[in-house]
């Protein structure tokens, strides 16, 4: 298993929606990505971290990672133009 937490930052006063963009696409890229385990948006509370969203994801293999990121631009493409620039990924390896 390989998982990946990734972040990502809405622009000041777009959380919400951010939000209703994610409670729409997610389900849609559960679906169509068989190798994917789990894929979970977070919000993060604190004044520093109040447009934070992390994303927990989890994934089979090499091979269901590489098919999540080669569609990846085409499935966030609603969502860019309400977050800011960047994203902060940590790619993990499961231990046991």
């Amino acid at each position: 298993m390989i998982t990946i937490i990734a972040t990502i930052k809405a622009k000041e006063g777009m959380m919400d929606k951010v939000i209703e963009i994610l409670k729409e696409i997610i389900p849609k890229i559960r679906e169509s990505e068989p190798g994917l385990k789990a894929y979970i948006p977070h919000t993060v509370k604190g004044r520093k971290d109040k447009n934070t969203i992390l994303f927990y994801e989890k994934y089979e293999n090499k091979e269901a990672l590489d098919v999540h990121m080669a569609k990846l631009a085409k499935n966030m493409e609603k969502l860019m133009p309400f977050l800011e620039p960047g994203m902060d990924t940590k790619t993990c390896f499961e231990i046991i």
